[in-house]
């Protein structure tokens, strides 16, 4: 396989980007002159880092599908095992000699670890490249999935503790993933591509935590927990075989500058310093769409964390295989409003290119989840929560509920997700990471939690929580859409972060 080496984000534009040429009746979007007037008037370091179109755009469209499905595949892998113990804790805790709650606290651990990954495997990838730390994380993973697959055969004695520490050192692979899948898809997308593209790669990362729960409830009834490991195990071990021969390595050009030991080792500690992510999370519009992904991770987790408690109880269910059934619903809601999101979201996109005749900003995407933030979501939810504490509607209220709600969430997200992909292309991974890090601390905090405020005030308020959250997050969107670009600029003028 071929590699590919240019400069690193040298081809993309901060506020504007210039695709390749297309038949298509939408206009391209254009770079500004200076001295136009709202909203092009900017200091120069914002309109452009280079107007050259990337050579990335070029390579062929069936190639570009492979590289998204690899990827997708990659990321299903690590997300799948974040929620598939979510139906067996009793199951788990009984082989383990423990506690359902202690297994639920460690499920927990590993989704806030995965957050964290950025800062383990982003430097890895700066100084070896991408795709070489993308199989050593599937490598780790691998290892950590058999290890805790295998710790029931070191005795209830120290079962527990190996369990613990192969499944919070698996968790530090996590969004790693997602990050490196996503800065990809903005190499060799051209902006009125990314949101369907980033819509189908979000397609692993949302499979993955919906159906992870109802292929092992199936595989639970007839078989040992076990089993849901070993078949981890050989999805990821697939993934990595598919990464080694399809994935690109796109390196970015090396530091001249840096000759010597000592230079090499200072040019390393300063590629591998965490604050460059807390660094981009000082810019508002950065910070307000970190907290809107953290709010509606909360409420995805949050769904997925506790319907065999709700459920079992209320409908007489005994074994795991009819409530991870339940899980069907929610997942096709997840496949769903994610390629639609994603499809709206580069819709929206087109249209303000038109409305401002081929200008094109990076928030104009943001506008496309207002129904889903305060229409598709809550009422779903609303409708779930209640329809659950008052016992009515029977088991298909939830069900139905349960998919437009998760529909309705995705859909919110997509705008999202390709937002941080573009908002600022030379610290594109530093801004996902960001992301992901504050969305992953609210994913664990909503599975850990869920369950404990379910049975201290009901399944109801404990939904209604969720859909506050979910309103929060549609109202932090819209200023970010409205005023994002007008924050980011007083940043910078008043000397702040960049």
């Amino acid at each position: 396989m071929s590699s590919f080496s240019t400069p690193s984000a040298s081809h993309d534009t901060t506020l504007y980007d210039k695709p390749a040429p297309s038949s298509s009746s939408t206009p391209s979007p254009r770079e500004p002159e200076q001295g136009q007037g709202d909203p092009t008037t900017l200091p120069l370091s914002l309109q452009r880092t280079s107007s050259t179109t990337s050579p990335y755009f070029l390579i062929p469209l069936w190639r570009k599908c492979i590289i998204v499905l690899v990827a997708s595949l990659t990321t299903l892998s690590i997300t799948f095992a974040s929620t598939s113990l979510f139906p067996l804790t009793a199951e788990i805790a009984a082989s383990l000699g423990t506690t359902s709650l202690d297994v639920t606290v460690v499920n927990a651990l590993m989704i806030f670890t995965m957050g964290c990954s950025g800062f383990v495997w982003g430097p890895i990838g700066r100084q070896f490249g991408r795709k070489n730390a993308w199989l050593a994380a599937c490598a780790v993973f691998l290892l950590c999935t058999v290890g805790a697959g295998l710790s029931p055969m070191a005795g209830k004695g120290a079962a527990f503790r190996i369990f613990v520490v192969m499944r919070i050192l698996g968790g530090l692979e996590g969004t790693f993933f997602h990050v490196a899948g996503q800065t990809w898809l903005a190499d060799i997308f051209v902006p009125t591509q990314r949101g369907t593209a980033t819509g189908f790669f979000l397609v692993g990362t949302v499979f993955g935590p919906a159906f992870g729960p109802c292929i092992s409830g199936i595989m639970a009834t007839f078989t040992n927990w076990q089993a849901i490991l070993w078949l981890q195990t050989a999805m990821i071990g697939m993934s990595m075989i598919l990464s080694a021969i399809f994935l690109p390595d796109m390196r970015a050009k090396q530091n001249k500058d840096a000759h010597g030991f000592k230079q090499k080792l200072v040019a390393f500690l300063k590629d591998t310093n965490p604050s460059n992510v807390f660094q981009v999370m000082c810019l508002p519009n950065v910070l307000l769409t970190d907290l809107s992904c953290g709010f509606l991770s909360w409420s995805q987790y949050s769904l997925l964390a506790a319907p065999r408690h709700i459920l079992n109880p209320r409908f007489g269910l005994t074994t795991p295989l009819v409530s991870g059934l339940f899980y069907i619903a929610p997942g096709i809601g997840f496949l769903l409003g994610t390629i639609i999101g994603g499809r709206i979201s580069d819709m929206t996109v087109k249209r303000w290119i038109k409305i401002r005749d081929g200008f094109r900003l990076p928030q104009d995407r943001l506008w496309s989840g207002a129904i889903s933030f305060f229409f598709i979501t809550p009422v779903s939810s609303l409708i779930y929560g209640w329809g659950l504490q008052y016992e009515v509607g029977g088991l298909a209220l939830p069900i139905v509920t349960a998919f437009f709600a998760a529909a309705g969430l995705l859909i919110a997200f997509a705008s999202l997700n390709t937002y941080c992909a573009e908002v600022l292309p030379k610290q594109r991974s530093e801004v996902i990471a960001s992301k992901y890090l504050i969305q992953y601390i609210f994913a664990g905090a909503g599975s850990a939690s869920m369950v404990p405020l379910i049975d201290t005030i009901g399944i109801g308020p404990a939904t209604t929580i969720g859909v506050v959250l979910v309103l929060l997050a549609g109202v932090l969107t819209l200023i970010t859409a409205k005023f994002g670009l007008r924050m980011q600029r007083s940043l910078e003028k008043s000397g702040g972060v960049f």
